[in-house]
């Protein structure tokens, strides 16, 4: 079942990639905002590709929290910042520099190192009230916390970087909910799953979570927003996949390739986010010009 979670979540990965790139290229040849841009996006076959891989996205995430442990379908996530670069440069006529490849690279290898020495096992799907007390009150917490002091002002970069960091802890906070909700609804039906109360908690920290990115784009500059969120992301979910659900991973001498995997990660994220700022841009042919406008 954990491969076949591993599988469910690379598919999650690579179907958000796929919809932001298509949703991003809808919108960007549109001067409109509002309610005007969302009813003339709903009319493009780009935005409904995009809304498509979103939706898909969901489920396979869904399906993976069901298969397998938290500690391993979130890191797996990761794969969604290489993807989208691959997709969207393309597709938006632009060309990804040779460091970018490099960072494509070092993401992909060092998410292998760590998550063939971790082993991530022993996934549960329920765990009991008095764990999800302290474990909410930490996350939202860190949130607030977050948010407050990148709301002190300071420079565009740190403000980038706590508002990414809020927004990782909802992104992780969320998969935990989820993971929950999805449990519930596979062991006592679709009943069951509109009366639990994690279907409703993360729906509001996933929406949270959202605003926070958004937020975090607009402060600052994305080398400083990207790391803080895809390594985020994976550390927090790592860390309530082990309280929340007992979910273990390897020890010992292991913690080396663990923490060199992380290290890669770390690096390839931060070599992607600068080379995006670098990417260039790929004149379309005269025919395919005359058919965008």
């Amino acid at each position: 079942m954990i491969e076949l979670a591993a599988v469910f979540a690379v598919a999650g990965a690579a179907s958000n990639a796929v919809g932001t790139a298509f949703q991003r290229r809808a919108a960007s040849t549109s001067s409109r905002g509002g309610f005007r841009l969302l009813a003339e996006l709903v009319r493009r076959p780009f935005w409904m590709i995009g809304m498509c891989g979103v939706i898909c996205a969901a489920l396979f995430q869904s399906l993976a929290l069901v298969n397998g442990p938290l500690a391993l379908v979130q890191p797996l996530f990761i794969l969604e910042l290489p993807f989208a670069l691959l997709v969207a440069a393309p597709l938006m006529h632009k060309r990804l520099p040779r460091s970018g490849w490099w960072g494509v690279g070092g993401c992909v290898a060092g998410l292998a190192v760590l998550l063939i020495a971790a082993a991530p096992h022993g996934a549960g799907a329920h765990a009991p009230l008095t764990r999800w007390v302290p474990a909410l009150c930490l996350c939202l917490g860190a949130m607030a916390a977050a948010v407050l002091l990148a709301g002190r002002g300071g420079p565009p970069a740190r403000r980038a970087a706590l508002l990414a960091a809020a927004s990782a802890t909802g992104n992780a906070l969320t998969a935990a909910l989820l993971k929950s909700a999805s449990g519930t609804f596979a062991d006592r039906g679709f009943t069951a799953f509109l009366g639990a109360w994690q279907t409703y908690a993360f729906a509001l920290t996933g929406v949270a979570a959202v605003v926070l990115l958004e937020n975090a784009l607009q402060a600052g500059p994305l080398a400083a927003a990207q790391p803080a969120l895809t390594i985020g992301d994976a550390v927090v979910s790592l860390t309530l996949g082990i309280a929340l659900f007992g979910e273990r991973i390897r020890t010992g001498w292991w913690l080396v390739p663990e923490v060199c995997g992380g290290l890669l990660i770390v690096v390839g994220v931060l070599v992607l986010s600068r080379a995006v700022q670098h990417i260039a841009v790929v004149p379309a042919a005269p025919k395919q010009r005359h058919a965008e406008t």
